[in-house]
């Protein structure tokens, strides 16, 4: 057992500062065992504690970091910004070159607007498609988490068509009423919702590689389906690739699946482990946006020039030729080996994968699309994530997050860490 003292005594005192003692609350730990871990550094594919503990690590930082720790580009790029100040209030140069990145290679969007986080990227969003549309009412997919935005924290009420019911705290039954809450995967429902709603309905909003609630692949068919109703009905389709966006591809998911969505949202890698979020469409649905139309946003750090450099820094090696197609094939080389283990020993374990992200599902090894095919009982992932903090290998702790490989896990490593996984499993099956 890993010694967590430091940690220990350090979380300790943050529940004397913080709700929880945590300013996120998965950090807790609560869904897996044993004191949250304080990071102190990380560098490449790999994080240490306060305890020096050391860790292959596959959280990274929850999918920022798709270049590994403390990527010398991106800290030489933060560092020459630096220099010139922190934050200025007022437009820099940087800003365009981060734009200049990303607009030519992303064939469906033609302006941008830099926010400092994803769910500020989904929340202007959302509210960019009702002052373009004038309509009131949003789509949101069962499984799909799209920040902590009050009109997308409701889950499925009763009825054909579900109107969404608060699941916070703090969510007003009104604001969740505005929400009309779908399975994903059914295109059915999908079409009985719109002829109920259709000329109340602004947008359809969905992660089209569901990654927060278990990785919830859907079939293509689907998401054509959700493009050709929403066009035919005026109904604008909101991708948020806050996770998938540079990830599975650098168009993400929309370039993954060859399926253009109206508006867009993006965060997490576009910062290059700094705080950024950004949402994007057309040149008319984006004039809607102050100072040019009616649609107000703004914020004081938005195109902050040290987050811009970083973004910059990494997505200039993120748009290389074979990035992803790498990234991919190391991905399906770690997950392999740990799934060939898994079905010669006839665990009933499977890592789905795709791009790279994987997901550890102990459902048995037969494919999940909804949310409620997920098994609640995460024992299972407890015990496996213990086993891995034992072994020296971090994953986030929780059983419905995804974890990341990055350009810094070099096969040596992957191996070493999937014959990690493979002892874990043996634990996890023979207790």
């Amino acid at each position: 057992m890993i010694s967590r003292s430091t940690s220990q005594m350090l979380f300790e005192k943050s529940k004397t500062y913080f709700p929880g003692g945590v300013n996120s609350p998965v950090r807790a730990f609560k869904s897996v065992e044993g004191t949250p871990l304080f990071i102190k550094k990380g560098d490449g594919a790999y994080i240490w504690d306060e305890d020096d503990n050391k860790f292959i690590d596959f959280c990274c930082s929850w999918g920022p970091l798709i270049l590994g720790h403390n990527n010398q580009k991106v800290y030489d790029s933060i560092v020459a910004a630096l220099q010139n100040g922190s934050s200025f209030g007022a437009p820099t140069r940087l800003e365009n070159e981060l734009a200049e990145l990303i607009l030519p290679r992303i064939p469906f969007i033609e302006k941008l607007r830099f926010v400092s986080s994803g769910t500020e990227a989904v929340m202007s969003a959302l509210r960019l498609a009702r002052g373009y549309t004038g309509r009131s009412k949003v789509i949101k997919f069962e499984g799909c988490y799209h920040g902590h935005v009050d009109a997308l924290l409701v889950k499925a009420g009763s009825g054909l068509a579900t109107l969404g019911t608060s699941s916070s705290a703090g969510v007003t039954e009104s604001l969740a009423n505005d929400t009309l809450v779908l399975p994903l995967n059914d295109i059915q429902a999908l079409k009985n919702c719109i002829e109920q709603y259709k000329n109340e309905i602004a947008c359809a909003v969905i992660e089209p590689i569901p990654a927060n609630n278990g990785l919830l692949l859907q079939e293509k068919t689907f998401l054509l389906a959700l493009r050709e109703l929403c066009t035919a009905n005026g109904i604008l389709l909101f991708f948020d690739e806050v996770i998938s966006g540079f990830r599975v591809s650098f168009g993400g998911a929309a370039e993954y699946y060859g399926i253009y969505p109206d508006i867009v949202s993006y965060g997490k890698i576009i910062g290059g482990g700094l705080p950024v979020g950004a949402y994007g469409a057309s040149n008319e649905i984006m004039a809607m946006i102050a100072p040019e139309g009616p649609v107000y946003q703004a914020g004081t750090l938005s195109g902050n020039p040290v987050a811009m450099a970083a973004g910059i820094a990494q997505l200039s090696v993120c748009s290389a030729p074979d990035f992803y197609s790498s990234l991919e094939e190391k991905t399906q080389h770690f997950v392999k080996k740990i799934n060939d283990f898994a079905s010669i020993k006839n665990y009933p374990f499977e890592l789905v994968t795709i791009g790279s992200i994987f997901w550890l599902s102990f459902n048995g090894k037969k494919r999940i699309a909804n949310a409620d095919e997920i098994n609640a009982d995460m024992t299972a992932f407890k015990i496996i994530h213990r086993e891995l903090l034992n072994r020296g290998v971090y994953l986030g702790p929780s059983g419905y997050e995804v974890g990341f490989i990055s350009q810094a896990h070099d096969m040596e490593t992957l191996d070493i860490a999937a014959n990690k996984f493979c002892e874990a499993l043996e634990i996890v099956f023979n207790n």
